[in-house]
């Protein structure tokens, strides 16, 4: 199935994903290479030569590993989220739901980390304007996260409790959609997603609510990183159930 499906795909480019997806991991604070030690089995050595290339893994590395950071071999293969995200004729478009973490990290949507699927009428993505730096456009673009009672608030009425919110990757300048109007935006703001208005002003995000009972937040940008890099996206759609 998978050959039929993935000729490109071959073992050797699936070695090298899986290492650049543990580098990714290791960069973000998710893992280490000790905890990775504890979790498989090898020595800490092993898997340092392993991520500086020096070295490849057996199948079998390979599959200890995939277990143990809850992934299957169909989280390695190439992203085909540019024809099934986009359809050009149908009734629909979907864009996956996934975790807080995946929307702020992940360029692409592994299988295993979309919990379900959020089908927009046709059309709809196709014409929301995109606004984004080079690197971010290599990113896949739409995806949705339920925004948590606790993160709802301080943008109610806005967002309510279990919202779900539609999240454009491929904007994030901090130039208004709309003339006159505030975009609203999922921010980095250490390892957590937040929504808020933005501005910046003297080498700081401004982070603004909706719901004026909550403080106005400041957010650093760090030496050698732009504003847009703390930026997840461009909120284009907001779904509030009862």
């Amino acid at each position: 199935m998978l050959v039929a499906d993935y000729p490109q795909m071959n073992f050797t480019q699936m070695h090298e994903r899986l290492r650049l997806e543990l580098l990714r991991r290791i960069q973000r604070g998710t893992v280490s290479v000790s905890l990775l030690a504890r979790q498989t089995g090898f020595g800490q050595s092993h898997l340092s030569n392993f991520l500086h290339n020096r070295r490849q893994l057996s199948l079998e590395a390979m599959d200890r590993i995939l277990a143990a950071q809850h992934m299957t071999a169909g989280d390695l293969l190439p992203a085909t989220y540019q024809q099934d995200a986009l359809p050009a004729d149908g009734e629909s478009s979907s864009v996956p739901v996934v975790s807080h973490a995946v929307a702020l990290f992940e360029p692409y949507i592994r299988p295993s980390a979309t919990q379900a699927m959020l089908h927009l009428p046709a059309g709809l993505l196709q014409s929301i304007r995109t606004r984004a730096s080079n690197p971010r456009r290599a990113w896949q673009r739409f995806v949705a996260v339920r925004i948590p009672a606790a993160d709802a608030l301080p943008m109610e009425p806005l967002v309510l409790p279990e919202a779900l919110t539609l999240i454009d990757r491929h904007y994030t300048s901090l130039m208004p959609y709309r003339p006159n109007r505030p975009n609203l935006y999922a921010v980095r703001y250490g390892s957590h997603l937040t929504l808020r208005y933005v501005d910046f002003v003297a080498n700081r995000l401004v982070l603004r609510p909706h719901n004026i009972a909550f403080p106005v937040d400041l957010l650093e940008v760090d030496s050698g990183e732009t504003p847009s890099e703390l930026i997840a996206g461009r909120i284009a759609l907001i779904l509030n159930e009862p």
